[in-house]
């Protein structure tokens, strides 16, 4: 006995926090005296998905292969693969127009899937471009059931997310604007490329000219290139803007 006056076992019992103490006495206590116990819910118990997309279609992307799937009532054999080729795309939008597809989910997988957005989109198709994080997260998955299965069943209950895809317009001024900002950026680099190699041949060019790639400088630049080397005839072709005397 300590100098308390507790013994051993009611050492540990003194050690338990009240709350957690009082929830277990209240638990023993119901269950004693015939209390309730929250009962278990099974899978049963729980509401099944409805499909709210029943001609909902999906393809899962591949660089030399594409796996489509449509619901199994519409087709005997509900998976079908596709080569990547043009006259493949188009039989695939043939096979999904047969099997009364109406929208179909893929997966942005790199570059590959442009092609099969494009031509579905022309044929009619609602095509939604997923995310493939949104389609691993969520749960209930089996093990046997292809990609594009399980795509075209997530499509099906709705609970695939599209992502932004803008217009054809909007895509091919998209594409010319980032085309002009590569070629800017690249031209950067070649302008020190030019830097470097007149640095090597000697030529101090930089030192009188404030821009290489300016009147004056292109012009004595494709003089070098055309096989000048008179450093005389070279200073002649000075712009008259050119802050450097001749």
């Amino acid at each position: 006995m300590g100098a308390c006056g507790l013994e051993s076992g009611d050492a540990v019992l003194a050690a338990i926090p009240v709350r957690k103490m009082t929830i277990g006495i209240t638990q023993t206590l119901l269950l004693m005296n015939g209390g309730f116990a929250m009962p278990k819910r099974t899978i049963s118990d729980r509401p099944e998905l409805k499909p709210v997309n029943a001609s909902a279609a999906a393809i899962d992307i591949g660089s030399k292969m594409h796996m489509a799937a449509v619901s199994p009532d519409c087709a005997d054999m509900p998976v079908r693969a596709f080569g990547t080729f043009t006259q493949d795309l188009h039989d695939l939008a043939d096979w999904f127009k047969a099997c009364g597809v109406t929208s179909v989910a893929m997966e942005s997988t790199g570059v590959y899937w442009i092609p099969v957005y494009e031509i579905l989109e022309q044929r009619g198709f609602e095509v939604i471009l997923v995310n493939a994080r949104y389609a691993k997260n969520v749960p209930g998955r089996k093990t046997d059931v292809s990609d594009a299965a399980w795509l075209r069943q997530l499509h099906s209950y709705g609970l695939l997310r599209g992502s932004f895809r803008p217009d054809a317009e909007v895509a091919t001024l998209r594409a010319y604007l980032r085309q002009r900002e590569r070629l800017v950026e690249y031209a950067a680099a070649h302008i020190q490329h030019m830097q470097k190699a007149l640095m090597e041949i000697n030529l101090q060019l930089h030192h009188v000219v404030s821009d290489i790639t300016g009147a004056t400088g292109m012009r004595i630049i494709r003089a070098i290139v055309a096989g000048e080397r008179n450093p005389d005839v070279l200073a002649t072709y000075r712009d008259v803007r050119c802050h450097s005397s001749t």
